[in-house]
């Protein structure tokens, strides 16, 4: 390999996954990519170069069964089928019907059922003392996207559990609990939905999962489809909700009168997604780098979205800030399809929330999740009086 800049950050190391944004500093001062021998591929620290990443077609998602082959076949299933994992023109087929689906309203559809959640939860908690994660930022996204999909609110909590122990298998060097924990996941998971496909051929429904079933996709593509929509319909909501309200109320912050604008700061300020893999189809030159064909380049979207070259006082949670080309959706052909309903559920249940409790405050210390890929608490204590 021809010298290159090179990199000895420990992406796993505990102080790094509670805050990753001094490192990325750090290595971004020095350079824009930079080869990572510890996980064999390139960390990319720049906004220009994760966007490069992103937008250019040679660097491809290229899915790979994870071995061994016969034991995670559960787990594999729903990820060779999923849009996510795949490149044009397969990438288009899978994300098509999906996207159909989408543009025929259910988004907006769901706002006053999105307020309407969100009122009914925080009714229930208590204002002398809550877990705003537990009880309000968790149940609120999986109630929506089950209710968008079609899937019975009753399976809620299956949901949850589910999607955060197939999600875990994200992290560098899962353990072998954690790799245990996913195939029984994915494996009921799985069911749940192809009983759901069964019925919703015989008996039709105003949901996404019976626009899915009539469509040319394959039994295997639909539940990946949905089993993949339920997991980044609810993640990413969940963990931008609870990383960006730690930000602000660490700060003694509140949102101002434009929220859609406090979203875009809570999606930029603490990334839910920290890290999504390509493979080089072809020798690519990514800033001052060659990608050699085969080789694996990391974009670092937390990384990107604190880079001084593109966002004035960066390590500022700024609520009304204007300009804010953030990458926490990504570019290119994999911009994430429920951006939509992400930023709409995100602004409806931060307004709500703070429009019940104005003086909200924290009332203990944050319980982070402890994984770098997937940033996130577990627990978020608050407080607050009723407005």
């Amino acid at each position: 390999m021809p010298s290159v800049p090179t990199t000895s950050l420990d992406l796993t190391a505990p102080e790094v996954v509670a805050d990753p944004y001094p490192f990325f500093a750090e290595e971004r001062a020095r350079h824009g990519v930079a080869w990572h021998e510890a996980s064999g591929m390139y960390l990319t620290f720049a906004h220009a170069t994760v966007g490069a990443v992103q937008r250019d077609r040679r660097l491809g998602r290229l899915w790979r069964d994870k071995e061994p082959l016969d034991y995670l076949e559960p787990f594999n299933l729903l990820h060779r089928n999923q849009m996510m994992e795949n490149e044009p023109p397969e990438h288009a087929r899978l994300r098509r019907p999906v996207a159909s689906a989408f543009s025929r309203g259910h988004v907006e559809r769901l706002r006053p059922r999105v307020r309407e959640l969100a009122a009914g939860l925080l009714a229930e908690v208590d204002p002398a003392g809550f877990d705003v994660v537990g009880e309000y930022a968790e149940p609120l996204p999986v109630l929506v996207i089950a209710e968008l999909l079609g899937v019975p609110a009753v399976h809620a909590p299956e949901l949850r559990d589910w999607s955060q122990a197939i999600v875990r298998m994200y992290e560098a060097a899962p353990s072998e609990a954690v790799v245990d924990a996913a195939v029984r996941a994915a494996t009921d998971f799985a069911a749940l939905v192809r009983d759901l496909v069964t019925h919703r051929r015989a008996h039709p429904g105003d949901d996404l999962v019976t626009d899915l079933v009539a469509t040319e996709l394959t039994e295997d593509e639909v539940v990946a489809a949905v089993v993949l929509l339920l997991n980044a319909g609810h993640e990413a909501s969940v963990n931008v909700f609870g990383n960006g309200l730690v930000s602000m109320l660490q700060r003694g912050l509140r949102p101002g009168p434009d929220v859609p604008a406090c979203v875009e700061e809570m999606l930029r300020f603490d990334s839910a997604l920290q890290l999504f893999e390509r493979t080089a189809t072809e020798d690519v030159e990514v800033g001052d780098v060659v990608v050699e064909k085969g080789q694996k380049i990391a974009a670092l979207l937390g990384a990107a979205n604190r880079d001084p070259a593109v966002f004035k006082d960066p390590d500022d949670f700024d609520v009304a800030r204007a300009a804010n080309p953030h990458l926490a959706f990504g570019v290119g052909v994999h911009f994430c399809l429920g951006a939509p309903l992400a930023r709409m559920e995100l602004a409806e249940s931060v307004a709500a929330l703070w429009g019940r409790f104005p003086d909200l405050a924290l009332a203990g210390e944050p319980v982070s999740r402890g994984t770098f890929v997937l940033r996130g608490y577990h627990s978020v204590p608050v407080e607050g009086s009723l407005g």
